[in-house]
């Protein structure tokens, strides 16, 4: 493998965020006077954007509606949901082979860039990454490939030389629309069927996997590696 640089989803990818969303969705919905599934019933949530998932939740297109749900949604997310949260096992580890091998590191997530940034920090993950993107509040770039090509644009990257890597369709999708390599995670929320459905080039089953794929397919060139900040 050719690649340079390696782009994470962080929800289902670095991350195990099932805790905090699934709690601030239900409690959305309780504001709102709907009832709200169990929390094991709202697995397909993690990972989309979550007005998309509001809409199927509320049936509705209503954007009112869909704005007064993601505002008790963040109301809670902003200040207890993005902590209640947890590292995959060997994420660490991964991460720290790939940056050694001297690929270039960012996420890329649906979640708004505040709050990856603040949980990026708070797993002590910054030193690995050089860019954390994700949306804006007002959803603009919440659609992974219109993210993904605003991060090859800002940072000059080629396609052919970027592999993105994430657990859910719309990782694999937003890839393949920008003619980058798709590695899926089974580890996450998305299925191997899902994965492959829409296009994965790799599947990987462990976090540990990622960093071998990539670091057995790339020479490891050590006198002009770009180094870990420390």
């Amino acid at each position: 493998m050719s690649a340079s640089a390696i782009l994470f989803d962080l929800d289902g990818t670095l991350t195990d965020p099932k805790l905090g969303i699934t709690r601030c969705i239900r409690f959305a919905l309780s504001e709102l006077g709907q009832k709200s599934p169990d929390a094991d019933e709202l697995h397909w949530c993690i990972g989309p954007p979550i007005k998309d998932s509001f809409s199927l939740l509320l049936n509705t297109s209503d954007d009112t509606v869909l704005a007064q749900a993601i505002s008790l949604y963040r109301s809670r997310f902003a200040t207890i949901g993005l902590f209640e949260n947890s590292l995959y096992p060997q994420i660490l580890e991964t991460l720290d082979a790939i940056c050694f091998a001297g690929y270039r590191i960012f996420v890329a997530t649906s979640k708004p860039h505040i709050y990856a940034t603040r949980i990026v920090e708070h797993f002590g993950l910054s030193s690995f990454f050089d860019g954390v993107y994700g949306s804006e509040l007002d959803g603009s770039r919440s659609v992974k490939s219109e993210l993904i090509h605003h991060i090859l644009v800002t940072e000059q990257l080629s396609p052919a030389a970027v592999v993105m890597v994430g657990d859910r369709s719309h990782d694999i999708i937003g890839a393949k629309r920008n003619s980058i390599t798709a590695m899926g995670v089974t580890y996450g929320y998305g299925t191997e069927e899902e994965l492959k459905k829409n296009g994965a080039d790799l599947i990987v089953h462990t976090p540990d996997e990622i960093a071998r794929l990539l670091i057995d397919g790339y020479e490891l060139r050590l006198e002009t590696h770009v180094k870990c900040k420390n």
